[in-house]
């Protein structure tokens, strides 16, 4: 007994390390994509952490109802108020809306322990904030660029691809995606924009995109207030994390191998009891 108590501990302590990374593979909402952190420093229990708690709660209740929002939470000097936003990505439903932006900000604190200001990009949803005014403002800055291995020079591939990033830059609204063929294209802006500002930032992106990833099979291109993406067929092998479409095969993973965890603890169970009979059939 003393080894299986031993034992169904281990078990647990399994289920608690696999279960949260297998739930956070399930879905491709959740997938990281960047994190940032300002360099200015606040103190614990200061009025500007109470400030940031109220704002990040405000953020989670609010993408329970809506797919953006922003907050300013006012404190007794401008280095005390706290704001900040939540942008979820226009394709989500409201649950998974909820879901992302909940996971983004508990990750944020981490990520940027006491720092001022922190954003976090997931697949699913953006959040921002920071005690220095940005709600409202363009902001062109480049902060991920990646770009998949060339496929070669395609002359048809890289004309569906452009098709598809200039029906993106005419789709018109906050959020767009469209695709032809082999080839799938999504961007999308931050709510704090006017249309005009999205459009302009939308064409940015979209034109670093052609320019800097060429021939490759799949490009991101986020700057700080929109970001445009694309993938072909050949990008694929990259799905995690250039799917755009929520990936609900990790649950049956999760478990089958939760299945598994436990068979092979009953089995473990009879061979104690197995050694226990024998243990007192030899006295």
């Amino acid at each position: 007994m003393a080894s299986l108590r031993k034992t169904l501990p281990l078990f647990f302590g399994l289920l608690a390390a696999t279960g949260p990374w297998l739930c956070s593979a399930s879905s491709a909402t959740d997938t990281f994509v960047y994190g940032g952190c300002s360099q200015q420093k606040f103190s614990p229990a200061s009025p500007y952490e109470s400030n940031l708690n109220s704002l990040l709660t405000s953020l989670v209740n609010s993408a329970t109802y809506s797919s953006y929002n922003n907050f300013t939470i006012m404190g007794s000097s401008s280095s005390d108020t706290a704001r900040g936003l939540f942008q979820c990505r226009g394709d989500l439903s409201m649950p998974d809306c909820a879901t992302c932006v909940a996971r983004a900000v508990s990750q944020v604190g981490p990520l940027c322990p006491y720092t001022c200001g922190g954003a976090l990009q997931l697949a699913g949803c953006y959040i921002k904030y920071d005690n220095v005014s940005f709600l409202g403002q363009e902001d062109k800055t480049v902060v991920l660029k990646k770009c998949g291995p060339s496929e070669g020079y395609n002359t048809e591939g890289i004309s569906r691809r452009d098709a598809v990033l200039t029906e993106l830059l005419g789709g018109g609204g906050y959020f767009r995606a469209g695709g032809s063929v082999d080839v799938q294209g999504m961007g999308q802006c931050v709510g704090d924009l006017t249309v005009s500002e999205c459009q302009d930032c939308l064409g940015t992106a979209i034109g670093r995109l052609k320019n800097d990833c060429g021939t490759a099979v799949f490009g991101d291109m986020f700057l700080t207030k929109c970001y445009a993406r694309y993938s072909t067929d050949g990008g694929k092998y990259n799905a995690k994390s250039h799917n755009y479409k929520t990936n609900y095969g990790g649950e049956r993973t999760f478990a089958i191998i939760i299945g598994l965890l436990a068979a092979v603890v009953l089995l473990i169970i009879f061979l104690l009891f197995l050694r226990g009979v024998c243990s007192r059939g030899g006295k």
